[in-house]
């Protein structure tokens, strides 16, 4: 007698692979190629996304990366659409 497998739950399947594929997407801006004060759109929404703007309405940080005391990358979600973006190219403070 052969037996079946369990049968697979389609939408299961494809809800897991969906979650995936939107974890998986995130955007890369590099703030030494911004004009400016370094505030920038969001790359999926527009939302303008400042530094300025220390409420957490508009974006949260989800991450910092720290090197020898110095920031070197940001990671943060635009608050509007749910995009993760990556911080690169932070100006590094000369040695007194």
């Amino acid at each position: 007698m052969k037996t079946n497998p369990k049968p697979k739950e389609k939408g299961v399947c494809k809800m897991m692979k969906k979650e995936a594929v939107k974890k998986s997407m995130m955007y890369t801006i590099d703030l030494t190629k911004i004009d400016g004060d370094g505030a920038f759109p969001c790359p999926k929404c527009g939302t303008i996304i400042s530094p300025d703007d220390e409420t957490e309405e508009v974006y949260q940080i989800v991450e910092t990366k720290v090197k020898n005391d110095e920031l070197t990358e940001l990671i943060l979600t635009c608050n509007k659409c749910g995009t993760t973006i990556r911080l690169t190219g932070f100006l590094t403070q000369p040695e007194s």
